[in-house]
């Protein structure tokens, strides 16, 4: 059964987030850094009348550097919204889930938060879930 799936990029790689996933899709302005954060958080946010904590899913993923992303996808994970920072935006399409197949091995960095495939034009693409991504949920510190 097809479900939607936004396209976007991630550290130069297109991924699929559930639609379920995406409240929205915004610009980010002005960031204020958080003493004391996990590195993967690079400051709040406001965002129409709230705050949002702003995620650099690049070194969520463990990669050298850092996004200088301004885009954001944001997610609601336990009570919380998270702006997870992406580099483009592509697409919203309605896609077939796939299983990733025994023997696909992912880059390390990928691992935590690959969930299957999903295939455009021939092409698979990582489907991963936002909150693996989410400092202190599923393991990233």
């Amino acid at each position: 059964m097809s479900h939607l799936y936004l396209i976007a990029q991630i550290a130069g790689r297109a991924v699929a987030i559930d639609s379920e996933q995406v409240e929205s899709v915004v610009d980010i302005g002005e960031v204020t850094a958080v003493p004391r954060a996990s590195q993967h958080v690079r400051g709040l946010a406001a965002l129409r009348s709230r705050v949002v904590t702003v995620v650099d899913t690049q070194s969520a993923l463990g990669m050298a550097g850092g996004s200088p992303a301004r885009r954001a996808v944001i997610t609601h994970v336990e009570g919380h919204h998270y702006a997870m920072l992406v580099d483009a935006l592509d697409d919203v399409a309605p896609f077939d889930l796939l299983p990733l197949a025994h023997g696909v091995t992912l880059d390390p960095a990928w691992r935590g938060a690959g969930r299957g495939i999903v295939e455009r034009d021939g092409e698979p693409i990582l489907a991963i879930d936002l909150a693996s991504l989410v400092p202190g949920h599923a393991g990233i510190n």
